[in-house]
């Protein structure tokens, strides 16, 4: 973008004493301009002003009170022994799953009431999803976050959640240690796919001192029967 300056050569003399007669090249001359572009807007000290962090704080605190509150709620999950109330509309538009079973031709459409069996463990996980489905965060789990953020992990996979899925697996790779790589995270990666966690669990066993821990274990050697890809893939990463 540009404009044209016109020049008026008529008074050269006061044009040379000014000094900016002799930058002139083709009766034209550049004029440079740096532009400094803020990537982020300060807003303290700015009357009513509030950054979009805290517009986001605002909202999840708000949806989490709509929740507790159960005002307007209008479909109620049994899982276990426990029932949630939540709204239909909220469900939908977090899961394509909660769409098709709460306004598509499933016939969960026709009751106010659902039943869910296949969640271990079951009222603990779908409270913590619920909880993410309205605020778009993960409960404080505790000690038992590794446990129950594997369920969540296959819980967010049934669903269609994608952004839960990856918060999860990006939680469950910090989690990963002698414990748990055979036991559970190592077979939860190879059988839903979830890459990352995979890799972060090869990377765990790449140490000497890490497999050779686990290498004659039951639970290893009962992975490797089930899963016998996995011994070759892990060979193919630990090998020099």
């Amino acid at each position: 973008m540009g404009f044209f300056l016109h020049l008026n050569h008529s008074n050269g003399r006061d044009e040379e004493r000014h000094g900016w007669i002799s930058h002139l090249k083709n009766d034209s001359f550049r004029v440079r301009c740096d532009v400094t572009v803020w990537t982020a807007v300060r807003t303290s000290g700015i009357s009513g002003g509030s950054s979009p962090c805290r517009h986001q704080t605002c909202t999840s605190t708000c949806a989490a009170r709509l929740l507790e509150s159960q005002v307007g709620t209008d479909v109620t999950f049994q899982v276990g022994e426990e029932s949630f109330a939540a709204h239909r509309a909220v469900l939908a538009a977090r899961s394509p799953v909660f769409m098709a079973q709460l306004f598509g031709q499933m016939k969960e459409t026709a009751t106010s009431h659902v039943r869910i069996d296949d969640m271990e463990p079951r009222p603990r996980v779908f409270r913590a999803m619920l909880h993410f489905v309205y605020t778009d965060s993960l409960p404080n789990m505790d000690g038992d976050a590794p446990a129950v953020g594997q369920h969540l992990l296959v819980a967010a996979d049934k669903y269609g959640m994608e952004r839960l899925k990856l918060i999860c697996e990006d939680r469950l790779c910090d989690y990963v240690n002698i414990g748990t790589v055979a036991t559970t995270l190592l077979e939860v990666a190879e059988q839903y796919g979830f890459r990352g966690l995979k890799e972060a669990c090869f990377k765990f066993l790449m140490s000497p001192g890490n497999l050779k821990a686990i290498k004659d274990s039951d639970e290893f050697q009962g992975l490797t029967t089930r899963c016998p890809s996995l011994l070759s893939e892990l060979l193919n990463h630990v090998a020099p």
